[in-house]
């Protein structure tokens, strides 16, 4: 298994997760000249920005302390070029994904959701 398969089960999990709870899947990886936001939702009113992290370990921290300040203001500024404008109702997120692998398929052991993470 891959970082990179690894990557998009977190990001299905994710989304998975945030429809269970009500919340609207808008788009998965949204790009653009300013950088990449993995998950793009509507919570309500609010558009929310969602960044998954995925590991199968905290053995060098939780997944959410790698959204650093660089990777926050990057998504800020790309989650800005996909409103084009800044007066909208929105909410930055991180949900952890922890995984480990059973036999030859991912198993979740646990999805973490920190609403307004940034």
């Amino acid at each position: 298994m891959t970082a990179k398969e690894a990557g998009v089960f977190g990001e299905t999990k994710a989304c998975e997760f945030l429809e269970k709870n009500g919340v609207a899947v808008l788009k998965r990886n949204f790009h653009c000249r300013m950088g990449e936001i993995d998950i793009i939702a509507k919570d309500g009113g609010t558009i929310v920005f969602v960044e998954v992290k995925t590991r199968a370990s905290k053995a060098y921290g939780t997944p959410a302390e790698f959204v650093d300040f660089k990777k926050q203001e990057k998504i800020t500024k790309t989650a800005l070029y996909y409103l084009g404008r800044d007066d909208a109702d929105m909410r930055f997120d991180v949900i952890e994904v922890m995984y480990r692998v059973c036999g030859d398929v991912f198993c979740v052991t646990e999805i973490n959701h920190i609403k307004s993470a940034f």
